[in-house]
């Protein structure tokens, strides 16, 4: 079965991998700050703290912005749970604002009604995390300016963007947010088998998040209540949590990061012929902004509502294994028990009906997305 996505490793990857078990240290060693710095000069931004998962990353992202009981945290409908569920780690509460229509990302004006609204009644949010669906970066110059004038956060989540830019620069640059947060599990642009990071501008954000991520701990006598003890003294200066990422983990994503552009440029090229099979399809087919360029994490194709299951049903029994990213948070069980009401975002529902991922990953050959879009073709020709 040709997947949706799948990792691509190397020979280096592995000896890396070797190499650091056969080391003094397993984690807590050099590779993590060394990873860390790869991806932080990558993004050109300051500071980088990786962890165990993008969802520890969200979660103490959530933290070291102070979220908290009765603050309340808004994201897109349409994403992975653990973009709203960070926010209910810290006790606050969630909210969501709908998507646009042609990009499938959070809808910057409809991110500034809801903001007025909020003003009017003294609910507004104190964090907003835009998802940078796909790989595609969000219309964040939009969003900082609402940001500036509302008061909010922003928190990033690139979990599909690494190797996208905006404006001309990498995602992850934090220009117009205060932390972003990527994901390296195994379907994504590059893995760590599992793996998150916060890049800031920040240095404040970045020591919270250092302490968040290994239990509130410092050997840092400046940041002790007294003098240390001796040289074995530690002190817990915050109830932090272990989302320590190993340095096994991390030897594997300093590896794999020397091919990242090279992943993000096979991906685009897949994109592309795609678009070309495509392209007289009747589908509707992802579209960019202007200022974007995608990572391209998945393929999304739209089809009408009622051809969807038996198109994906098709393509299953082809050997395609497409997949539908995602369901909307609002609509899952613990969200409605909550009082979240799906209804009120008709695009992230409409959306929903609609999508099908289909595959894309960079060791994907010319035969393989060729048959894909064959496959495609042919089932819609049957079923219209």
């Amino acid at each position: 079965m040709i997947p949706y996505g799948r990792q691509d490793i190397s020979q280096d990857d592995i000896d890396a991998v070797i190499a650091t078990l056969t080391s003094d240290f397993l984690t807590q060693g050099p590779a993590v700050p060394a990873f860390e710095a790869v991806v932080a000069d990558h993004c050109g931004v300051r500071h980088a703290v990786a962890v165990n998962s993008a969802t520890s990353a969200l979660h103490i992202a959530c933290l070291a912005l102070g979220v908290g009981p009765g603050d309340v945290v808004w994201t897109s409908p349409i994403t992975f749970v653990a973009s709203a569920n960070c926010a209910l780690y810290c006790g606050a509460d969630v909210d969501f604002v709908d998507i646009d229509d042609r990009t499938w990302n959070m809808c910057p004006q409809k991110l500034a009604a809801k903001l007025e609204q909020a003003k009017g009644i003294g609910k507004l949010p104190k964090v907003v995390v835009p998802v940078h669906l796909c790989g595609q970066s969000c219309d964040m110059a939009a969003i900082g300016t609402l940001a500036k004038t509302y008061g909010f956060k922003i928190i990033e989540d690139a979990s599909h963007a690494i190797g996208a830019e905006y404006a001309g620069a990498p995602v992850g640059k934090c220009t117009h947010s205060d932390i972003a947060v990527f994901s390296f599990h195994p379907v994504k642009i590059i893995t760590t088998a599992e793996g998150g990071l916060c890049t800031t501008n920040d240095a404040a954000l970045a020591r919270s998040m250092q302490l968040f991520r290994s239990h509130g701990i410092t050997r840092d006598g400046s940041e002790m209540t007294h003098a240390s003890d001796g040289p074995w003294y530690y002190q817990q200066v915050a109830l932090g949590l272990n989302y320590r990422i190993t340095d096994i983990q991390a030897a594997l994503g300093l590896s794999q990061m020397s091919r990242l552009g090279q992943f993000v440029a096979r991906r685009r090229e897949i994109a592309a012929r795609y678009e070309d099979k495509l392209k007289d399809s009747g589908l509707q087919l992802p579209t960019l902004i202007e200022d974007a360029a995608s990572s391209w994490h998945l393929y999304v194709i739209r089809v009408q509502s009622e051809l969807r299951r038996r198109l994906f049903e098709g393509l299953r029994k082809a050997d395609i294994g497409v997949n539908v990213h995602y369901i909307p948070v609002p609509s899952q069980p613990h969200y409605r028990n909550l009082g979240h009401d799906p209804a009120l975002y008709p695009a992230a529902a409409k959306y929903y009906a609609e999508a099908i991922s289909i595959p894309v990953y960079a060791s994907m050959t010319e035969k393989d997305v060729d048959y894909v879009a064959a496959q495609i073709l042919r089932l819609l020709d049957q079923l219209r």
